[in-house]
């Protein structure tokens, strides 16, 4: 009876094992266009027994190459590294791309149990003795085995991974290390679901119609489609969304609500409840010192900059402290010119920070005559993602077709096949354009599938996604952008792009650059965006369907130096207080509020004016992606504002030579030239920040 027992006992895990697999679509092929994830058949509760089997199964990949009893190769060691993780690799740009756009409480709660499991199955490989031993035999012989440029560069890469990941420590030091990244993941985690949470609390409700004086109509019909959906109705709802917040603070009269508004944005993770960040940031801060240290750097910025353009974070503050003297007098002449018309109206008070967007609009109309009404009704947002495909069509041939067959993870996300320039399948493009309470704030691209190579050699294409925050329809009238999102909207496009092109035959060196260098591909697209030439083919009035007449065209093209001291002022007051926070001694007693007001001080920046990103809702620094790498932005500023000039100088702003050139040099060969190199290929020589600062409006 035992011995029946036992073998139905494993005959039901048997079969529970095969259910299990037959219904979890990680487990199986997609049949899905293009193999696109099917994001109708996943189900929450997959992702837990995927991820387990997933870390089995690269495990055992990770072992039979630490077991191969023949000697390291490029083949047998770094070629299969770079293969293994197939599975995990299906899981993580799905669950990823989710919990960033449309979470909800059980992906959260997954998160937590995934991110150590995860963090620590990562180590546990960066961390193997004897997988180091291989990768570095081939590293040290790399030069006499033949190896061509791309296998010699991810060599490089992955041995440099290794050394970053901790795999050159002494053996007694490795725990410690290891114990120190799986905090850091849960600390990054944590401030980041803590950051949601303080987006989706924060509500200004008006009852009174008095207060919605100044407020465009348009502004205040969504603010009555937000009261109805959060259950207000009758009541007016305004939240820390960009396309609610920003038209508050530009046009509402009433000033109490305006402080209300912009000091419920910029105090998100300050408010001392369950969601305040103040006492995580300073551990993640302690644990990136010390695991810095363990590597060998001063600290983090120090280990942050060694692999970028920027090599080291004393050429970062030079290049900072370079912009923020002109950007910093320009913002000062800017506060004078507001408080000038603060007294002409007889206002018996002086500037203060949720002043600055209400008084810079009237500037905008006295000195541009540039009203955002009237440029909106050309900028919906099918005009502006029309306008995307144009430049996309006439630079590189791209065409795009809508393909609503392709399963989405929300209904208001499109989908597209993107046609290369001979007619070939190029990528799949999903296109996320609204807020919602289970999307993070801001706008980013991601993919759901990177290009690359499979173990037999055929190319599998990539499936990109770009997600915003933009202005919702409200009534009867389309999406309308402000100039902002329509130049947001390139710039994300423009890393669509990046991965589109990209097509190393590795994983990991397909679209290795540096970080300082990745906002290229996507900021040069925005230089294109106000230009004339293209303007006229997507600026369309949505009720008359006229482009945008010449004078309008000129009327903004007048405005491009419109609040530039702000704007460089509030990014550079963020970037430098990101490298202040990453190269400081920061202890358990640091008072964030008090480093953050010395930051400040130190560097001057006027009571007028707060950094973009406060420490406690600076969401790119929690994660490692640009935590002491917020700089990028103008860093990268100064190449696409040089590469742009080569299509303005070039008398064809669609040189198709050129952007052939751009393609292949910057956007498609990532794996066999990288940073400065890259760019004087592509140029010709280096670039020439005096074309950035014009750009900038500081010179």
């Amino acid at each position: 009876m035992k011995r029946f027992l036992l073998i139905f006992f494993a005959m039901s895990m048997i079969l529970n094992a095969c259910k299990t697999t037959e219904e979890n679509p990680f487990f199986v092929e997609w049949d899905t266009p293009f193999g696109a994830p099917p994001f109708h058949l996943i189900d929450e509760e997959h992702y837990i027994p995927a991820y387990e089997e997933g870390i089995r199964q690269h495990q055992a990949e990770i072992d039979a190459i630490v077991n191969n009893p023949e000697e390291p190769t490029f083949e047998n060691t770094i070629v299969a590294y770079d293969q293994a993780g197939g599975l995990l690799r299906r899981i993580s740009p799905v669950f990823g791309g989710l919990r960033s756009a449309e979470t909800n409480p059980r992906l959260q709660e997954i998160a937590r149990e995934t991110t150590p499991m995860l963090s620590a199955h990562y180590n546990n490989i960066r961390l193997n003795e004897k997988l180091f031993e291989r990768i570095q035999t081939v590293y040290h012989n790399r030069h006499e085995k033949g190896l061509d440029h791309e296998q010699l560069n991810i060599v490089e890469k992955i041995y440099q991974d290794f050394e970053r990941g901790g795999a050159a420590l002494p053996e007694e030091k490795r725990e410690d290390f290891k114990e120190l990244s799986e905090r850091m993941s849960m600390v990054s985690l944590q401030l980041s679901e803590n950051h949601l949470a303080e987006n989706n609390a924060f509500q200004l409700i008006i009852e009174d119609e008095a207060d919605l004086a100044g407020l465009p109509s348009h502004i205040i019909a969504a603010a009555v489609e937000e009261a109805a959906r959060v259950g207000e109705e009758g009541k007016w709802v305004f939240t820390t969304a960009f396309p609610s917040r920003v038209p508050f603070l530009q046009f509402a009269e009433n000033r109490d609500l305006r402080e209300e508004m912009l000091m419920g944005y910029v105090n998100r993770g300050d408010n001392d409840n369950e969601n305040d960040n103040k006492e995580l940031f300073i551990e993640l801060m302690m644990l990136r010192q010390q695991m810095s240290e363990m590597l060998g750097y001063d600290n983090y910025a120090e280990y942050f900059t060694s692999i970028q353009m920027a090599e080291n974070p004393q050429n970062v503050y030079d290049f900072l402290y370079q912009v923020w003297e002109p950007a910093l007098n320009r913002a000062k002449a800017e506060k004078a010119e507001m408080q000038a018309i603060i007294n002409r109206e007889g206002g018996d008070f002086d500037l203060e920070a949720w002043d600055w967007w209400y008084y810079a609009e009237k500037i905008r109309k006295e000195k541009y005559d540039l009203d955002d009404d009237e440029v909106k009704p050309y900028f919906t947002i099918e005009n502006v993602k029309q306008g995307n495909f144009m430049l996309a069509n006439k630079l590189w041939g791209l065409t795009f077709e809508a393909r609503p067959d392709v399963p989405v993870y929300h209904e208001e996300v499109e989908a597209y096949e993107v046609f290369d320039h001979d007619g070939s399948h190029l990528a799949v493009l999903f296109i996320d354009p609204h807020p919602r309470p289970g999307k993070r704030s801001g706008a980013w691209c991601g993919t759901y599938r990177s290009g690359a190579y499979d173990e037999d050699g055929n190319w599998v294409a990539p499936i990109v996604n770009i997600v915003m925050n933009f202005t919702r329809p409200s009534g009867d009238k389309p999406a309308m952008l402000s100039w902002d999102e329509t130049t947001t909207y390139f710039h994300e496009f423009g890393h669509a792009v990046h991965n589109f092109f990209a097509k190393g035959r590795y994983r990991r060196t397909s679209r290795s650059v540096p970080r300082d260098f990745v906002e290229l591909p996507s900021q040069i697209l925005e230089n294109w965006a106000g230009e004339p030439e293209l303007l006229k083919t997507y600026a369309i009035h949505y009720e008359t369907g006229e482009p945008m007449p010449d004078e309008l065209i000129e009327r903004l093209q007048r405005s491009e130096y419109f609040n530039q001291g702000f704007i460089n002022t509030e990014y550079l007051a963020a970037a430098i207080l990101d490298m202040d926070w990453h190269t400081s001694d920061i202890t358990e007693n640091t008072d964030v509020n008090e480093f953050e007001r010395a930051s400040m001080e130190r560097i001057g920046l006027i009571d007028e004016i707060i950094p973009r990103y406060r420490t406690t809702n600076f969401g790119h620094i929690f994660g490692s992606g640009y935590a002491a790498g917020y700089y990028v932005y103008r860093w990268a500023g100064v190449l696409d504002a040089d590469a742009f000039m080569a299509f303005k100088d070039s008398g064809d702003l669609f040189n198709q030579e050129l952007a052939e050139r751009f393609r292949y040099y910057i956007l498609a060969n990532n794996a066999l030239y990288e940073g400065m190199e890259a760019y004087v290929n592509f140029r010709g020589q280096e670039p020439d920040i005096k074309h950035f600062l014009r750009q900038s409006g500081l010179k």
